[in-house]
């Protein structure tokens, strides 16, 4: 009945069931690992399975991007990675998502516009940040529902407002590195609000 290459090892006897176990001829039950090292191995299974899922750029690239958060996190002061974030950080990204929108700006070259012009001179860029939590019209409500009963399915549509602007700031010019003039129109903002 049983194989011959099993080892059993006897369970922690006592006194009294030292008695018991002479007296019958059952033969000893195979001692159980603990749980916790069951649930250890179903775990490293599951996690293997999972990876084999997985093609290897696509392993490459989640152990690169772990490994730059790792190296962020130690240039940053910090000694390790915190497996659960502080409550505190998550008011502080809940607060940073609610801002309204507002015109920011930014001192660049003309250069960083990414318009394909080359040129050293700066200029100040104003720009629209924020969200509209509290611009939602009707309008908005309406092709949320539509798009949530699947009235509308494949269109790209926003079902709430925008931060954008309004209007624009007067036209920037400049010299590139050749020595041409340029005008750009409609660059940075001069008013904003949600649309």
């Amino acid at each position: 009945m049983f194989n011959g290459s099993r080892k059993y090892s006897p369970l922690p006897s006592s006194p009294s069931s030292s008695r018991a176990s002479s007296s019958s001829s059952l033969p000893t039950a195979p001692r159980r690992s603990p749980r916790a090292l069951q649930r250890h191995s179903s775990l490293l299974s599951q996690y293997s399975s999972l990876l084999e899922s997985y093609t290897e750029g696509e392993i490459r690239q989640l152990i690169s991007a772990l490994v730059e958060r790792y190296s962020q996190a130690m240039n940053s002061g910090g000694h390790e990675l915190p497996l659960f974030p502080r409550a505190g950080s998550r008011r502080k990204r809940a607060r940073a998502r609610h801002k309204p929108c507002a015109l920011k700006e930014l001192e660049v070259s003309v250069s960083e516009l990414g318009l394909g012009y080359e040129s050293d001179e700066t200029v100040l860029f104003r720009y629209c940040s924020g969200t509209c939590e509290a611009a939602l019209r009707s309008y908005d409500l309406s092709l949320k529902s539509m798009r949530s009963r699947k009235k509308i399915k494949k269109e790209k549509v926003r079902a709430r407002p925008c931060c954008r602007p309004l209007a624009y700031d007067d036209d920037v010019s400049f010299l590139d590195a050749y020595n041409r003039y340029y005008t750009v129109n409609e660059l940075s903002a001069k008013e904003c609000g949600c649309v």
